[in-house]
């Protein structure tokens, strides 16, 4: 059963960048996509990381970004990233937020949608289909 459950918990290679303005959450958000085998760019604030995607927007195979920053939204972040580069897949995360809904992420050009907490098993199939979709 131990198995089943792994193989269920899909990781990869590609390169993430992971964007949100709390410390503690970039540090076990990296460590867990780590663990998956992925690459990670960790950034604290949406200007950091908009900033480190304009150096090399094809550095990046997927970010996923918090929604409630205090320098910049989640959404205004996808927005900005989808201008320059339109196939970039990003996943949003958010806890409870009257703001953004996944109809108003979609329109900003995410992926996909979570809301905190996010669970291993869902961020890992949230990153494969982001990734392979």
């Amino acid at each position: 059963a131990a198995n089943a459950a792994a193989d269920r918990v899909r990781g990869g290679r590609e390169r993430i960048l992971l964007v949100d303005d709390e410390d503690d959450l970039i540090y076990a958000g990296q460590k867990i996509l780590q663990r998956l085998g992925y690459a990670v760019v960790a950034c604290t604030g949406g200007l950091k990381a908009l900033e480190a995607f304009r150096a090399a927007p094809h550095r990046f195979d997927l970010v996923i970004t918090d929604q409630t920053m205090q320098d910049l939204t989640g959404d205004q972040l996808t927005k900005s990233m989808k201008a320059i580069r339109q196939d970039l897949p990003v996943i949003i995360c958010t806890g409870f937020s009257e703001s953004l809904n996944k109809e108003s992420a979609i329109a900003a050009g995410a992926t996909s949608f979570l809301m905190k907490p996010v669970h291993l098993n869902e961020m890992a199939a949230s990153i494969r289909e982001a990734l392979d979709g």
